[in-house]
């Protein structure tokens, strides 16, 4: 396969079982960069197997290591993948299709479709779930977002096919993600000055549990869409209460 002036940029914590699928569904980059948060398994000697420049970085946040790994790539055109996320060949394809004509100016997004529980979700808003993974850096960069991280670009443009998410390792793994990704969202409302409601702890988790399971369809992937649902109501809730276990903090260590 002809090879193509972009860098595959990932970012890795213990990513053994996704790193090789990860890298191998790119053939046509011509560089490959793997920045690793000090992993304790297989991640970074896979990642070496597959040809990657591997560099070790302290985790700096979501948004400042993508800012930090991109900063590695030789080339301009970036392909920023997470590790639990391969390029299906037909969207492979249609990057190699498509490079030439390729806007420096626009962020390309990828419809996103993630496997959970033994199939591929389809509804209660997680297809299309678009997502913009190929930029050109000399144009526009991440923000410093310690989490949901956005690159900056002036214009977006939409590939047609899908982008693969292997998007948890199962109910537990769900479970442990949520937790982490609300503790980060309750750090950045105290951040940006949100006070704890008692009304929105109560009634946002049911708004989006009615939102994924029937306004978006969920209950159409059957129990798989359910604990979905349950899962990111659960999440919603979580951050919530742990915005109010940080003011309260707050408040003790102010007397």
């Amino acid at each position: 396969m002809t090879k193509l002036p972009i860098s595959l940029v990932i970012i890795t914590l213990n990513e053994e079982a996704h790193i090789e699928r990860c890298i191998r569904s790119a053939p046509f980059v011509d560089d490959i960069v793997v920045v690793d948060s000090f992993s304790t398994d297989r991640t970074v000697e896979l990642a070496k197997n597959c040809g990657a420049r591997v560099f070790q970085e302290k985790w700096k946040g979501f948004g400042p290591q993508k800012a930090f790994a991109t900063a590695q790539a030789k080339n301009p055109w970036i392909l920023a993948l997470d590790a639990d996320e391969a390029l299906s060949p037909e969207l492979a394809d249609e990057i190699c299709a498509r490079f030439s004509e390729l806007n420096p100016e626009a962020g390309y997004l990828f419809p996103r479709k993630s496997y959970h529980l033994g199939r591929w979700i389809s509804h209660g808003g997680w297809y299309p779930d678009y997502q913009l993974r190929l930029f050109n850096k000399s144009i526009s960069q991440w923000d410093s977002a310690d989490v949901h991280e956005k690159v900056q670009v002036k214009l977006k443009l939409k590939m047609k096919k899908d982008l693969l998410h292997w998007v948890f390792d199962g109910i537990s793994d769900q479970v442990i993600t949520n937790d982490r990704y609300s503790t980060l969202g309750a750090k950045e409302l105290a951040a940006a000055g949100k006070k704890f409601s008692y009304l929105k702890m109560i009634f946002k988790p049911w708004g989006k549990f009615v939102e994924t399971y029937f306004v978006k369809a969920g209950f159409l992937d059957g129990l798989p869409g359910f604990i979905i649902a349950v899962g990111a109501a659960y999440s919603l809730f979580l951050k919530f209460a742990k915005l109010w276990e940080i003011e309260r903090a707050q408040k003790k260590a102010s007397k």
